[in-house]
């Protein structure tokens, strides 16, 4: 009798409601401080639930998901031993510079930031244009290091997949002077349509030796989202000052989406030097200096 009344009132214990967050941290320990740490920070379990969650498995490190705010006492000590990494959504954007990305890193995972660039640095082979723009989905709890490894492995795997697509072999050196070419077009064209129309002006200009004198190669690292001024074009001294120096910035400029690259690598036919923004956003492209002084006129009517 004494057994069926205990049966039946831990039955009655495990169904009991209890709230929680969904997404929980579990500390490394033994399961009385385990326990002790989550009840401390203001979930519903005690002393009992020590030997009660024996059942259900050993609690789990780091961050987990527990798939709801309200659920069974049994249903809790049943996801903190059996339920998922908590995960977390992050995106890069095409054109957007690693410096600016590693910045929203950061802030969201309250990760830091020093150590996000020493891992990049240890990882990657150039200082920017290596990760590939697309959402991630990361463990939260994640640590900097690993962090890194992840995107730039699972990034470079990507460039040497599309490399052997488009060319059969991965050369490094090659393949990275067309993301180069890439992380220009994706900052000056207005739309994917046009890319492959600045692509055209890029190598047009580099085989008469031209200076491209572009800004989007100037909205590099932190100056991503800046406007290139007359003062900025006198004052930059690197090589991402391409109204200075003749050839292309060193290393990309920042992420390219695959339009840009396919731009990068066929561009269009054209005899156009020169392109300017029109009013209505899209650029227009022409052959020679007199007819870009008329678009000018034009625009700024």
């Amino acid at each position: 009798m004494a057994v069926v009344i205990i049966i039946v009132s831990l039955c009655y214990y495990l169904v009991q409601p209890v709230r929680s967050s969904r997404v929980v941290y579990l500390p490394a320990g033994s399961v009385a401080s385990i326990i002790s740490y989550l009840h401390e920070n203001g979930m519903d379990i005690n002393a009992l639930d020590r030997y009660l969650i024996r059942f259900f498995g050993y609690p789990q490190k780091g961050w987990i998901d527990i798939g709801s705010t309200e659920l069974t006492k049994g249903d809790l000590l049943y996801h903190l031993t059996h339920a998922k990494a908590a995960m977390t959504e992050i995106t890069l954007i095409p054109g957007e510079t690693r410096e600016i990305f590693f910045q929203h890193l950061a802030e969201a995972l309250h990760l830091d930031r020093k150590k996000l660039d020493r891992a990049y640095d240890k990882y990657a082979p150039l200082p920017d244009g290596i990760i590939f723009p697309d959402t991630y989905y990361i463990p939260m709890g994640i640590s900097e290091d690993h962090l890194v490894y992840y995107l730039v492995n699972r990034s470079m795997a990507r460039h040497k997949e599309l490399a052997k697509k488009f060319f059969g072999i991965y050369n490094q050196k090659k393949w990275f002077r067309y993301v180069t070419i890439a992380s220009i077009i994706q900052k000056e064209a207005a739309d994917s349509k046009e890319m492959p129309l600045v692509s055209s002006v890029i190598y047009n200009r580099l085989k008469k030796r031209m200076l491209l004198q572009m800004d989007g190669a100037l909205n590099y690292g932190s100056y991503s989202h800046q406007k290139v001024t007359k003062r900025r074009i006198l004052s930059d001294t690197s090589r991402f000052n391409t109204y200075k120096y003749g050839g292309l910035p060193p290393y990309p400029t920042g992420s390219v989406s695959l339009d840009a690259l396919k731009a990068a690598i066929k561009p269009a036919k054209t005899g156009y030097l020169y392109f300017v923004k029109g009013k209505n956003g899209k650029h227009i492209f022409t052959k020679s200096y007199k007819s870009h002084l008329r678009a000018l006129k034009s625009v700024n009517k």
